[in-house]
């Protein structure tokens, strides 16, 4: 039988970890997990039952609790809470300005990042195979991953494809509105999570200079190498 391919990437926000992914596991036919989307489903949970995220117990029994439903499905990935869809409400200013509270409580990592190994096993003898994707994923979660990749790219580079994601375009006033998000939230969470430098055994993936379509290849070339060393 053949072992399922597993395949972490880490990374900053905007180095385009996530949409890399997603294309990853789509061309390879394997599934897809976002770890950051547990964070932030868990972030919109505590704020809408009004938990307050200082109180850190609080916060990691929600985290035990938490009746989320995570599509594993590249080409359309949902997220559901207790039967909500919050597939867009996770991504609004709010809970991305909240999150780093969550995702710094260092009882609510360990509650989610085993989750996420159940998951990534669950998808990966599903599906034959799974791209998971986050912060510590390559050190923490997966460190035996048959492939582990740390993408990366220059803060110009992430804030500027941050911007125009959520802004639809890159001029001075959109950088500005999306520094927070991006450089105060990699400060953050590089408290809990050593996501700045490929530890050993991880390959570096540098997409400063790389339009999407090469960020997408690079990753693809690097699973090729990986799997034909293991003779794959």
């Amino acid at each position: 039988m053949t072992t399922p391919l597993t395949i972490a990437i880490d990374g900053p926000s905007g180095s385009g970890k996530s949409t890399v992914a997603r294309a990853v596991a789509e061309r390879l036919g394997v599934g897809y997990l976002d770890t950051g989307a547990m964070y932030r489903a868990l972030t919109w949970w505590c704020l809408e039952r009004g938990t307050d995220l200082a109180d850190v117990a609080a916060v990691a029994q929600a985290a035990r609790t938490l009746p989320l439903d995570l599509g594993t499905d590249p080409g359309e990935v949902r997220v559901t809470v207790d039967g909500t869809d919050v597939t867009a409400a996770i991504r609004t200013t709010e809970v991305s300005t909240a999150v780093s509270a969550v995702a710094t409580n260092r009882e609510v990592r360990p509650v989610l990042q085993q989750r996420q190994r159940d998951l990534m096993a669950s998808i990966a003898q599903r599906t034959g195979g799974v791209v998971a994707e986050g912060r510590d994923i390559t050190t923490v979660v997966a460190p035996d991953a048959r492939v582990r990749v740390l993408l990366t790219a220059s803060e110009e580079a992430r804030l500027r494809r941050r911007s125009t994601e959520l802004h639809g375009d890159a001029d001075a006033s959109s950088l500005e509105a999306t520094r927070d998000q991006v450089v105060r939230r990699d400060r953050d969470d590089s408290t809990v999570s050593r996501f700045d430098e490929a530890a050993e055994g991880v390959t570096l993936v540098d997409t400063s200079d790389l339009s999407l379509e090469g960020s997408i290849e690079a990753v693809l070339d690097v699973v090729a190498g990986e799997t034909a060393a293991d003779g794959a």
